[in-house]
């Protein structure tokens, strides 16, 4: 067969071939390098940002409590926790008059059982006070847990074989801090 040359067999210069690193430069960096002259290119910092962000809802709008209050959103549909249980644990509906720039928004509820209340589809704003905020929150996210890990603690500690002189057979890394109490405060 002949030698020539790919040029030469093809006809044209453009169709010759070339090792693909060398023609187009290394890849490696290239996301790095990337300049932003149009606007529209991101970093690879900036698209994990953004990625991040479009998996957040934030449907709800974020109204600030007054000092010595906590606000949060309750559902009208949850019967696992229903608003009347809060109502009794000291949660009180907020009023759309107690909300500057809320008097005549589209977040007010016009009639109903939370006539002048605000909301957002199924979901009320409701208030408590810090004191009692800090206290619901040690009890059922401190206190109960704690109580279960100190259960489950005395558990694998009854189950734990031990030798003729006393030893365990077997360790249980971890669980000796299991129900330990640490008292946090919640935010």
């Amino acid at each position: 067969m002949n030698t020539k040359t790919n040029e030469t067999l093809l006809g044209d210069e453009r169709l010759t071939k070339t090792s693909g690193a060398s023609a187009r430069g290394a890849r490696d960096n290239a996301d790095n390098a990337r300049t932003h002259t149009d606007g529209i290119s991101l970093s690879a910092e900036e698209r994990r940002r953004l990625l991040r962000q479009e998996w957040v809802q934030e449907v709800l709008p974020s109204i600030k409590a007054p000092e010595g209050w906590h606000y949060c959103w309750l559902s009208t549909t949850n019967s696992t926790d229903p608003i009347y249980k809060r109502m009794q644990m000291g949660y009180i509906p907020v009023k759309a008059t107690e909300v500057p720039g809320y008097q005549d928004s589209q977040y007010k509820v016009l009639g109903g059982d939370f006539d002048g209340c605000i909301a957002c589809s199924e979901m009320l704003l409701f208030k408590v006070t810090q004191e009692r905020y800090q206290d619901l929150m040690t009890i059922y996210h401190s206190d109960l847990p704690a109580e279960q890990e100190q259960s489950i603690r005395e558990r694998v500690e009854s189950m734990t074989n031990m030798d003729s002189e006393g030893r365990r057979l077997v360790t249980n890394e971890g669980f000796d801090r299991l129900g330990r109490n640490l008292n946090p405060q919640f935010a």
